[in-house]
């Protein structure tokens, strides 16, 4: 069960309406609905995170897919980003099992919880560096509430710089961040004190179609991420 703080955060978040261009979007997707989902009632909401309140990994990815977690209610769930999230995370025992389709569906999060920088399914995929500074908040508070973080993995260069912004912004006691952010690449680690940061290709079908991030590749940053919590 989530802890207490952690449901109010979520409560939170869900109402959230500070972007107007999100909240147009995301609730035009809701209604017209892809056809392969016409018979399914969408969420249509800004979308929190979820996982282990014990959580020593967290994953921030980019924003919620808009018929994924804009339709199930759950970041990374029912597309094929998540479907290939949650196989990495199951190989590397973060999670129950390897695949999530829905709320209720059975999936738990083991020592790891994942979020979303910006939390409204954008249109293109593309949130504004403005959206991003906006939610902001959302991500300081989670990473407060999850007080064993030791190891951060960012999807993508937007969730490394929303993370790098996070940080800064003093989300989290003992960490020093370097004077200069290290350039985005897949396989990043920055020591920051109490907290490593990982980086790792986003798992959208534009990498993992053309092989630019593999199963192999994303099973090795989670195995490392591993490594590092053991010995932190």
């Amino acid at each position: 069960m989530p802890a207490p703080d952690l449901t109010a955060l979520t409560s939170e978040i869900v109402a959230c309406r500070a972007c107007p261009r999100l909240v147009v979007w995301r609730e035009t997707v809701a209604r017209e609905k892809r056809a392969a989902y016409r018979d399914e009632e969408y969420w249509g909401r800004p979308v929190p995170g979820f996982g282990d309140p014990g959580a020593r990994l967290l994953v921030v990815g980019l924003a919620p897919a808009a018929h994924g977690g804009n339709r199930t209610g759950r970041v990374f769930t029912g597309d094929r980003s998540g479907d290939f999230l949650f196989a990495s995370l199951h190989r590397t025992g973060f999670a129950n099992q390897a695949e999530s389709v829905r709320l209720g569906d059975g999936l738990q999060l083991l020592d790891s919880y994942v979020a979303a920088a910006v939390r409204c399914a954008p249109p293109a995929n593309k949130p504004t560096p403005e959206e991003r500074d906006t939610c902001m908040p959302y991500l300081v508070r989670e990473m407060q509430l999850l007080p064993h973080l030791r190891v951060i993995v960012t999807l993508g260069a937007f969730g490394y710089e929303a993370t790098w912004s996070t940080l800064r912004a003093g989300a989290l006691a003992g960490v020093e961040l370097p004077a200069r952010r290290p350039r985005f690449t897949h396989g990043l680690e920055v020591e920051c004190g109490t907290v490593t940061i990982v980086g790792a290709f986003h798992p959208s079908q534009q990498n993992t179609f053309t092989g630019k991030l593999t199963p192999e590749m994303l099973d090795a940053v989670f195995s490392r991420a591993g490594q590092l919590i053991r010995v932190s």
